[in-house]
């Protein structure tokens, strides 16, 4: 006889043998990387810095720069070639744990 248990039972088991998805991005990829903070002279060099510390070869000619209106702030998109999410993920946290950065996207 086959209960609701078993079902559900059955049900799990197959759900658990499916390899999960940890990201809808596919590596290796570019990949956009929106920095901010405040405006200061050493800003673009010490985030060029970061990145290179997780990524040796990241080209700093991919840089895009945007000041606010008011001056105070600069946005830097720094797009980075990165083959695996563990990758990005360290760029991610190098960039969110410096001192200089007020917000990574």
């Amino acid at each position: 006889m086959v209960t609701d248990k078993k079902i559900m039972d059955d049900v799990a088991q197959e759900i658990l043998q499916e390899p999960l998805q940890e990201t809808l991005i596919e590596f290796p990829c570019d990949f956009p990387i929106k920095v901010m903070g405040e405006t200061h002279a050493e800003f673009t060099s010490e985030i060029i810095k970061a990145i290179q510390g997780v990524l040796p070869n990241f080209d700093a000619g991919s840089i895009e720069m945007r000041g606010s209106s008011g001056g105070k702030y600069i946005s830097l998109t720094c797009t980075v070639y990165v083959i695996s999410k563990p990758q990005l993920d360290d760029v991610y946290r190098t960039l969110t744990s410096h001192p200089m950065v007020k917000v990574t996207l």
